[in-house]
């Protein structure tokens, strides 16, 4: 199991935010983020990608999901074998939070940047029904092998894709793509913010709603029945 850092509910536990960092970050990265969100009925775990050397930084040890061996985008841009390792861990991650009393459709599967590649690679194939995928500057790896790898338990699975116009990371085009390979048979929210590779408070506001209208606290539910 990766380590993880974890922030744990405050009243009734009602599902789990699982949370993954980008390039060169860890699991501390984002977990300021989830007081803002203003959930003390949801478990959030930020768990920290293995060590491994980054060819475009120079062979560089970092935490990393995967390597990425060029800056120009293709098939062979990132190492499979990594992004089949990190899948596997991050199954077993949600695979974790079942045994531990959560309901799959109780989790939803977040990531920035790399993070929110892996967020999407692992929760399109994951097997179980899933409360929803969360992609902020991100965009789609091994994207040739989607349709034959893709679970039909995450079809249509709830979406909700940030990105800044300003990304000189992880250009706007690449968000626009990945929402526009995803959007068809799921209920999928665009957000575009003026900004760069980053997270904006903007942002987390509107996360925060979406995770209120797909992840709703038991007692919005009950008022809502």
């Amino acid at each position: 199991m990766l380590p993880a850092e974890e922030i744990q509910p405050t009243a009734p536990i009602s599902g789990t935010v699982v949370w993954l960092h980008g390039l060169g970050a860890d699991g501390h990265d984002f977990v300021p983020v989830a007081p803002l969100l203003c959930r003390p009925d949801l478990r959030f775990v930020f768990p920290h990608a293995p060590r491994r050397r980054v060819t475009i930084n120079g062979g560089y040890l970092m935490r990393a999901w995967y390597d990425i061996r060029s800056m120009e985008r293709g098939s062979d841009r990132e190492d499979p074998a990594d992004i089949a390792a990190s899948h596997a861990d991050l199954v077993a991650q949600l695979d974790r939070e079942v045994a531990r009393g959560v309901p799959p459709e109780r989790i939803v599967l977040a990531g920035f940047s790399q993070g929110a590649a892996m967020a999407l690679h692992t929760g399109l194939r994951y097997p179980r029904r899933l409360a929803g995928l969360v992609a902020l500057s991100g965009y789609l790896v091994l994207e040739h092998a989607l349709d034959a790898e893709a679970h039909a338990a995450n079809a249509a699975t709830p979406l909700f894709i940030g990105h800044g116009d300003r990304d000189d990371v992880v250009p706007v085009e690449a968000g626009h793509a990945t929402f526009a390979r995803l959007r068809t048979g799921r209920p999928a929210d665009y957000h575009g913010y003026v900004m760069g590779h980053e997270v904006n408070t903007q942002e987390i506001v509107d996360l925060g709603q979406w995770l209120a209208r797909w992840l709703p606290a038991p007692d919005a539910e009950t008022r809502r029945g």
